[in-house]
C-alpha cells in the first residue's frame, strides 16, 4: 500500500508540474484574486501627480492645457529641473558673467514660470541649484549634463543668492502660497556628474554638498520660517561618487553647516529610478528596495515622518537606435508593453509606500499636446485611486510561465462606494503576447443592493496610436535613420525623436489626427449580481494589457 501511494503521490506531482509548465509550451496563464473591502489599508497616493522638467526655458510663460487630454486633470507638482543655475543660461543674472557683482539678479525667467505653473492649477516643485559660474572660480560646465560641477567659493554667497530668489517669490506670490510650493537642493546629489568638490574626493564632496543643502534650507527657512517642504534627490538606486547615507546621517544628527545647530530641516527623500532598457532591468536595486533601502536608513537616524519620491525614471534607452543614440525622450516607449511596465512599476511604488513616480510626459508633444500614449491611459486612469483604501488583496491561485508578472491593485472609496481595481499581463518583452485569465471574487459588504455597475477600461493596441504607426512607417518608408533618439519613443511630435523633415511632413499631413483617433480609450459598461455580498469578475487579457474596473 504504501508503495502504491508512493507512485499515486509521484503520479500527481507530474500531473501538476507538467499543469504549471503549460503556459510555457503556448497555454493560457491565469490568476485569480480575492479581494476584500472589509480588510482596508492605508490610503493610496495620488503616484502620478509629478512631473519633471530638463529646462524651463519659456514653455510656462502662456501655458495651454490640453482639452482632450489633460495631464492636469493629475499632475499637482511641476518639478523645474537645476531652475537656478549652474549654466550661463540657468544663472539668474543680468550677466552670468560678470564677477565684478553678485547681485545682479534677473528673477524673472524664473517668476513667469512659476506665474504659469500656478495658471494651470499645480505648484512648483523648485530644484534649487546648480551653483552659478560667477560664484565659482575655475569652474567646469562639464560632467555628464553640462553644468558648473563645483561649489560655491563661498557658501554665505550662495546663501544670499538663495535668500533673494525666495524673497522675490514672496514678492510677486506672497509667503502662504510659496510656503505650499516643494523645494529641493540640486539633481542626484551623490552623482558626480552633477556636483563634487574640486578635488573630486568623495569625503570632499560629500561635505560640500551638505554645506549646500545647509545654506539653501537656511535661506527658505529665513524667508518662510519653518513650515516649508523641503527634500533632496539621490540616485540611490545605483552607487554615486559617495554614500547617500552619510547625508541623510549629517541631515539627522550631524552639525548644521549653516547655523551650527544639531540637524537640518528635511521633509522627503527622493531617488531616480531607471531601467535600462526594453527587456533589461537596472544593475541596482529594484523599486521597493530603492524605496526601502532609504526609509529604512532615515527611520535609523530618527527620521520617521517623512515622505519619498522618485524624482525622475522609467525606461532610459530603447531598444533601436536613431542617428544620434537609442535614449528614449520621454524615457518610456510608445509599445503597448509600456502599459503594463507602468502599471506594474506604479504598483510596486504603492507598496512600498512610495508618495510620487514623477515622469518627463505623457503625449506625442511632451507634457501639454499631442496624442495620449498608453502611458498617459495608465496615469489618468492610476490617479482615480487616490484618496482611497486599499483593500486586501490575495492571489488566491497563480499559473503562469517563466517571467510571466501579474498584480493587483485595489482601492474603496468610502464616500461613494466605489471600488477600483487595476491588473496586468506583463513580461520584459515587447514582444510578450500570451493571453491570461483573470477572475476576480470581490467581498463588498459595504454594497447591500443586488447589481452594480461595473465601468472596464482596457488598456491595450485598440486605444494606442504607436502599433499603427509601426504599420505607417513600412509604408512610407520611415526608416532608423529618420529619427535623432530611439524610434522607440512615442513622442514623434518633437524633432527630438522624429528628425527627418519628410517624415515629420508625411506625419503632420497624413498621421496624426488618425493617431487621435487610434488613441481614444473608451470605456464599457455592464453591470454585475451582488449575491450574498459577493461579487464575480471574468476577463482575459492579451500580453502587456492593463485592465481598469470601477464598481460602484
Amino acid at each position: 500500500m504504501c508503495f502504491i501511494r508512493f507512485i499515486t503521490s509521484l503520479l500527481m506531482s507530474v500531473v501538476l508540474f507538467f499543469g504549471s509548465l503549460s503556459p510555457l509550451f503556448g497555454g493560457v496563464s491565469s490568476v485569480k484574486y480575492i479581494i476584500d473591502t472589509s480588510d482596508l489599508g492605508d490610503e493610496i497616493p495620488n503616484i502620478v501627480d509629478n512631473v519633471n522638467v530638463w529646462d524651463m526655458g519659456t514653455q510656462f510663460y502662456e501655458p495651454q492645457r490640453n482639452s482632450e487630454n489633460d495631464v492636469m486633470e493629475f499632475v499637482r507638482y511641476i518639478q523645474l529641473m537645476q531652475c537656478t543655475g549652474g549654466t550661463p543660461e540657468r544663472d539668474l543674472f543680468i550677466d552670468p558673467f560678470d564677477k565684478s557683482t553678485f547681485t545682479d539678479y534677473d528673477f524673472e525667467p524664473l517668476i513667469k514660470n512659476c506665474r504659469g505653473i500656478l495658471s494651470l492649477g499645480a505648484k512648483p516643485h523648485l530644484k534649487l541649484g546648480g551653483v552659478p559660474i560667477k560664484f565659482t572660480s575655475d569652474y567646469i560646465i562639464g560632467g555628464d549634463f553640462s553644468m558648473n560641477i563645483y561649489p560655491p567659493d563661498d557658501y554665505e554667497v550662495y546663501y544670499g543668492y538663495i535668500k533673494a530668489i525666495i524673497t522675490a517669490l514672496v514678492d510677486e506670490f506672497g509667503i502662504d502660497e510659496v510656503r505650499s510650493w516643494r523645494f529641493g537642493c540640486m539633481t542626484e546629489f551623490e552623482n558626480g556628474g552633477w556636483f563634487q568638490a574640486k578635488s573630486g574626493d568623495p569625503k570632499d564632496s560629500m561635505i560640500a554638498y551638505c554645506k549646500l543643502y545647509d545654506y539653501t534650507v537656511q535661506a527658505l527657512v529665513d524667508v518662510l520660517g519653518e513650515d516649508i517642504t523641503v527634500g533632496a534627490h539621490s540616485m540611490a538606486v545605483t552607487e554615486g561618487l559617495w554614500d547617500e547615507r552619510d547625508f541623510i546621517r549629517h541631515v539627522a544628527k550631524g552639525t548644521n553647516y549653516a547655523n551650527g545647530k544639531k540637524g537640518t530641516k528635511i521633509s522627503f527623500i527622493s531617488a531616480s529610478f531607471y531601467d535600462n532598457r526594453p527587456g533589461k532591468y537596472t544593475k541596482g536595486m529594484t523599486l521597493p528596495e530603492t524605496v526601502k533601502h532609504l526609509k529604512k536608513t532615515a527611520e535609523k537616524y530618527g527620521l520617521k515622518d517623512l515622505f519619498y519620491g522618485i524624482d525622475e525614471g522609467r525606461i532610459l534607452f530603447g531598444n533601436n537606435y536613431g542617428n544620434a543614440d537609442n535614449q528614449l525622450l520621454l524615457r518610456i516607449t510608445g509599445y503597448t508593453w509600456q502599459a503594463a511596465y507602468d502599471a506594474r512599476l506604479f504598483t510596486q511604488g504603492i507598496n512600498s509606500g512610495l508618495d510620487y513616480f514623477s515622469s518627463w510626459g505623457f503625449l506625442s508633444n511632451g507634457l501639454f499636446d499631442g496624442n495620449p500614449t498608453v502611458s498617459y491611459h495608465v496615469a489618468s486612469n492610476i490617479s482615480k485611486f487616490a484618496g482611497s483604501r486599499q483593500t486586501n488583496v490575495i492571489s488566491a491561485k497563480v499559473r503562469a510561465g517563466i517571467g510571466i508578472e501579474s498584480e493587483c491593485l485595489s482601492g474603496w472609496d468610502s464616500e461613494t462606494n466605489t471600488l477600483r481595481i487595476m491588473t496586468y499581463n506583463y513580461k520584459n518583452d515587447v514582444g510578450y503576447s500570451k493571453k491570461m485569465n483573470v477572475s476576480f471574487t470581490l467581498k463588498v459588504p459595504q454594497i447591500t443592493k443586488d447589481e452594480v455597475t461595473v465601468v472596464r477600461y482596457l488598456i491595450s493596441d485598440d486605444c494606442n496610436y504607436f502599433d499603427e504607426f509601426q504599420e505607417d512607417r513600412v509604408k512610407y518608408s520611415i526608416t532608423d535613420d529618420c529619427f535623432n533618439w530611439s524610434p522607440d519613443d512615442p513622442c514623434i511630435d518633437s524633432p527630438g525623436t522624429l528628425s527627418d523633415e519628410t517624415a515629420r511632413t508625411i506625419y503632420f499631413n497624413e498621421l496624426k489626427d488618425k493617431y487621435a483617433e487610434c488613441s481614444v480609450l473608451t470605456p464599457v459598461y455592464s453591470t454585475a449580481k451582488v449575491e450574498n455580498g459577493r461579487i464575480r469578475l471574468d476577463d482575459t487579457l492579451d500580453g502587456s494589457n492593463v485592465i481598469f474596473y470601477e464598481i460602484y
